[in-house]
């Protein structure tokens, strides 16, 4: 398997900036695009694309740009579209984060903190009270123990349960994405 094609943010600003720039696919939930994305991106969460690949397939049919927070989901996105058959498919390198970091132009919504941030609030606050509370009840401090080796699972994975799980309350979600929206935008958006 051939890595996926990536574009850095200099080389997509410029094909944005061409007027005839490619479709913009960004797979973060749709609280994350909520907060702030790409001025003309279409928000396709990735679970979304999953489902319905083949689908959104027949809506995809010219150059796309799959764009996350960093890249890992775009790649899983890229993934699932090329085994869908879909050619033309791009990463951008460095996800929103590079985007942001380099003075791209964005469209922002309602803050709210990334869930990295969240996992660490959550994570951290466990820990704590189970050793404050395993000063009297000692076998609480075990809790610690456990969100430590999560957070090592987390790491060696790459993958993390807890910010599956923060990602699914109400504050993460933002407004619901339907298969049925997201096809109507992007036939709205053909040029």
């Amino acid at each position: 398997m051939s890595a996926p094609v990536t574009l850095d943010v200099a080389e997509l600003r410029q094909l944005v900036a061409s007027g005839t720039g490619p479709r913009l696919i960004d797979v973060r939930t749709p609280g994350e695009f909520e907060v702030a994305h790409i001025p003309g991106a279409y928000n396709v969460p990735l679970d979304l694309l999953r489902e319905h690949r083949d689908e959104l397939r027949h809506h995809l049919d010219e150059q796309v740009v799959l764009i996350c927070r960093s890249g890992q989901r775009a790649g899983q996105a890229e993934q699932a579209l090329s085994a869908a058959g879909l050619p033309n498919l791009r990463l951008l390198a460095g996800g929103m984060t590079a985007w942001q970091a380099e003075g791209g132009p964005v469209r922002n919504g309602k803050p709210r903190w990334d869930l990295e941030r969240q996992v660490r609030l959550v994570a951290g606050a466990i820990v704590l009270a189970a050793v404050l509370v395993g000063w009297f009840v000692p076998p609480v401090m075990w809790l610690a123990g456990l969100v430590g080796a999560g957070l090592v699972v987390a790491a060696l994975s790459n993958t993390c349960a807890l910010g599956m799980l923060l990602a699914k309350l109400p504050y993460n979600r933002g407004p619901r994405t339907t298969v049925g929206a997201v096809v109507s935008a992007l036939g709205d958006g053909r040029r």
